[in-house]
């Protein structure tokens, strides 16, 4: 038994080494998971893009609650100001595409949300138009939602046993100067920007709103990013990427009408960053003025509207972890998607089906989403 020991203990060393190589390798091909813990983000994240999009009209009460409802990590908005100069959550900056302005204000269909005030944005229904674009979900109760204000959105956020973050995007922010200082006063006096929040979560619920990472700050706009920074340093910040139209350098000028190209998505899927070096220098700006991290545009297996540009090559993703910089590609739907850029090296989502990213990282709902659209009276 003596004469075995040396042997046994050589046996143990060689699986203690393989294990400890096995661990290295495996936190080597994970290197957002340490970069988005120093910033106190969850790794992989869930962000509800507009709440959950895909099964109610995006940025309403039933969208934000269901995203919340379902475990989504984080309540994603587009901040806007109105007339008098109250802060709204509301994406397009024309008011056609999500409301029935057409009916309520026909002369002032293509007038700006800054030319509105919000008792003028609440007399308009903005839910009755998803009804008409997706019958297969449609529900009456959606006839009638309002804009909310970004209050509203946050008390959603507050109200369940989950508790997610939120994701705020200054959108389209040289139309509305001070935005920034704007948000920042807004966050601060709902305690968003304390350090110890009081509240905490249930056990075994979404506890991101009382962690370091319970706000996080993005932006197309690099004036928009350093404004953001100065008001806000402490929080994580993403800056959004996209190739051509003014930001990062297209290889080719071509525009979509003269690409000979059958639609949007096989246009954007063609389209490349001038060089390696013109992308790094955007990695290093971003870095340079107080980014925690990328919201690439990413390809789509199926195309569609969400199709855009491949920003998510694997030697991009290198090039951003290797700055420090994680990585939460826009808009993702699909398992097969979500497993492809996985792998090359995304960090969580941006998604419009929170439930179908759930359940692609282990974590599904025990609810569906019927019975919680129900539960909150849709």
């Amino acid at each position: 038994m003596l004469n075995r020991i040396p042997k046994i203990l050589g046996h143990l060393t060689l699986v203690a080494s393989a294990l400890l190589l096995s661990q290295t390798s495996l936190a080597a091909e994970q290197p957002g998971k340490a970069l988005a813990a120093k910033i106190g983000v969850p790794w992989p994240a869930v962000i509800g893009h507009r709440g959950a999009s895909f099964d109610a009209p995006e940025e309403t009460i039933p969208s934000y609650a269901l995203a919340r409802d379902l475990g989504a990590d984080y309540l994603e908005m587009d901040i806007q100001r109105t007339k008098d100069g109250v802060l709204i959550a509301l994406h397009d900056d024309t008011l056609g595409r999500t409301t029935n302005i057409a009916q309520v204000y026909p002369d002032r269909i293509k007038d700006p949300i800054s030319s509105f005030t919000l008792e003028e944005l609440k007399r308009l229904d903005a839910g009755s138009w998803f009804n008409a674009a997706y019958p297969a979900r449609a529900r009456s109760s959606y006839v009638g939602l309002k804009i909310l204000t970004l209050n509203e959105v946050i008390d959603i956020a507050e109200e369940g046993e989950n508790k997610p973050g939120l994701y705020i995007e200054t959108k389209v922010p040289a139309q509305f100067p001070g935005v920034e200082a704007d948000l920042q006063a807004v966050l601060a006096k709902r305690g968003w920007l304390d350090q110890h929040p009081a509240k905490t979560a249930a056990k075994g619920k979404v506890n991101v709103a009382n962690t370091p990472g319970r706000v996080v700050l993005q932006t197309f706009e690099k004036p928009s990013l350093e404004l953001l920074h100065k008001s806000m340093p402490q929080v994580p910040k993403v800056l959004l990427l996209w190739i051509g139209d003014g930001y990062m350098e297209a290889s080719s000028n071509v525009k979509f009408e003269a690409s000979g190209a059958k639609d949007k998505a096989a246009f954007y899927a063609g389209r490349e960053v001038k060089s390696q070096g013109e992308f790094a220098a955007w990695m290093d700006w971003a870095k340079d003025h107080g980014a925690s991290g990328i919201g690439p545009a990413a390809v789509l297996k199926h195309g569609g509207d969400q199709s855009y540009m491949d920003m998510v090559k694997p030697w991009m993703t290198k090039m951003a972890h290797d700055r420090g910089l994680v990585i939460h590609p826009y808009t993702v739907d699909d398992a097969e998607d979500y497993k492809t850029l996985s792998a090359r090296g995304a960090d969580g989502f941006f998604t419009n089906r929170a439930a179908q990213l759930l359940k692609f990282y282990g974590r599904p709902s025990k609810e569906s989403i019927d019975t919680l659209l129900r539960k909150n009276g849709y």
